[in-house]
């Protein structure tokens, strides 16, 4: 029999009789998609390194060492120069195992008082944050273009639907401002997600803590994390915070998904209400006449890619015992692409928005049908004093007979309009008339220009300060 002392491979090596099987290796094995934690994985083991040494617990000479090394392979991956090794299974052992490469004992001693429990942990929650700040500035970036496209159709008229029915008139402007609340809460989100987020595990050691004079705070204060975890079982297998930005990244797919269903139906011939840079869209390889969205339609359809690894973690999560187990690896690739989509939509989508080409005329055409106005024939009703439901029912009434004959209530004329309530005078074609409708709604959060004006303002100080 072997000695197990001559085989280095793993870092737990010397446990084991046999060595781990190929198929086990490829099966448990991480590296191919940890290896992006590497910048964090070497912020977060130069920190550590830094307290060690404050304490005592390594020699200013091994730090020197580290540092130096740590500056090798940091060089080495910026060239795609490292050599990842599968057999060292993950991105913590690939660095820890150069590192001790290039500068002997020190790079071994760096490991006192951690495990890779703790380390992984500290390093997703590093990754994660620079996901997070980078979002928040892509959420401000489509808003902006959102505002953009809301400033130069302020007065474009268009139907607001319910059902997918004509229901009353809006602006362009006041649809646009509808998915700038939108991304603006899911900006909202995300900022009060970061503070869970930048908590530091390092210093849980594997589930227990550890029996060094450790220094967490002073970690945390190198990293810039925003305070600890405060328990070092939870520390270690928490998982909540993954799962969190997971939540908060369905609901910016969803309201992607939204307008994406939007920019589809519009750009649709039959509709006809916006057109879309060449840029964005493909034709047929067969019908030469077509000018297909492709891309509002993969972001429909990424979504439920998006919303799918988050009842992926939750499930994952749902039956692990304390502390620290294997199945945690399954966390990252969900987690990546997750962050990977959302990002790659939001920088299409800020570019795609601004590039929207609005038909104003068709807009306008299709608000004056559908009887948009016919709220407003019963507000109108209202005020000259009648009860809303009996000015509902007098309305509906005017409203079958003008669908019945294929026109519109305005064309009714007086007459056939005061057949319905006589209160009806001379003033009510200027209430029947879109704009009429838009201006009537000028209070916080309506359709009118005023308040969509002012609402633009809000929305441009909030903005652009940071832009």
């Amino acid at each position: 029999m072997s000695n197990p002392l001559d085989r280095k491979q793993q870092a737990w090596s010397a446990r084991f009789n046999e060595p781990v099987s190929e198929r086990v290796k490829r099966y448990t094995a991480s590296v191919n998609f940890d290896k992006r934690l590497a910048q964090a994985d070497i912020a977060a083991s130069l920190a550590h390194a830094q307290m060690l040494s404050d304490q005592g617990i390594i020699s200013r000479t091994d730090l020197d060492a580290i540092v130096m090394g740590m500056e090798i392979i940091k060089a080495e991956i910026a060239r795609d120069e490292f050599r990842w090794s599968i057999d060292l299974e993950d991105v913590h052992l690939n660095i820890e195992r150069r590192l001790t490469e290039l500068v002997g004992d020190a790079g071994k001693r760096l490991h006192t008082a951690r495990s890779r429990n703790d380390q992984v942990a500290t390093d997703i929650r590093l990754w994660l944050r620079a996901v997070i700040d980078e979002q928040i500035g892509q959420l401000q970036a489509l808003q902006l273009a959102l505002l953009d496209q809301a400033t130069s159709h302020l007065n474009t008229v268009m139907p607001g639907f319910t059902h997918l029915q004509v229901a009353q008139p809006v602006s362009f402007a006041h649809h646009m401002l509808a998915y700038v609340a939108m991304f603006y809460r899911d900006e909202d989100r995300l900022r009060d997600l970061r503070p869970r987020v930048n908590q530091l595990p390092l210093g849980a050691a594997a589930l227990a803590g550890t029996s060094f004079p450790i220094d967490r705070q002073r970690v945390a204060d190198l990293l810039g994390f925003e305070g600890l975890c405060d328990n070092s079982l939870d520390a270690v297998s928490d998982r909540d915070f993954a799962i969190e930005y997971c939540a908060a990244a369905s609901l910016i797919a969803v309201h992607l998904s939204r307008l994406s269903e939007e920019l589809v139906l519009w750009m649709s011939p039959n509709i006809g209400f916006i057109d879309l840079p060449d840029r964005f869209c493909t034709g047929s390889s067969i019908m030469p006449q077509k000018k297909n969205p492709d891309v509002p339609e993969l972001a429909r359809g990424k979504t439920g890619r998006v919303v799918g690894h988050l009842m992926a973690l939750l499930m994952l999560m749902k039956a692990q015992p304390l502390a620290y187990n294997k199945d945690n690896q399954e966390d990252k690739e969900p987690l990546f692409d997750t962050a990977d989509t959302i990002s790659e939509s939001l920088l299409i989508f800020a570019d795609l928005v601004a590039g929207i080409e609005v038909k104003t005329e068709r807009l306008r055409e299709a608000a004056g049908k559908g009887y948009a106005t016919a709220t407003d024939l019963a507000d109108y009703l209202v005020r000259k004093g009648m009860p809303f439901r009996d000015a509902h029912e007098a309305v509906a009434l005017a409203v079958r007979e003008a669908a019945q004959a294929g026109i519109e209530l305005s064309d009714l004329g007086l007459e056939r309009l005061k057949h319905y309530a006589a209160a009806i005078e001379g003033d009510v074609f200027e209430v029947l008339r879109l704009e009429g409708s838009l201006a009537a709604r000028n209070h916080p959060g309506g359709t009118g220009p005023e308040a969509v004006s002012a609402a633009l303002l809000v929305h441009r100080n909030r903005l652009e300060p940071r832009r």
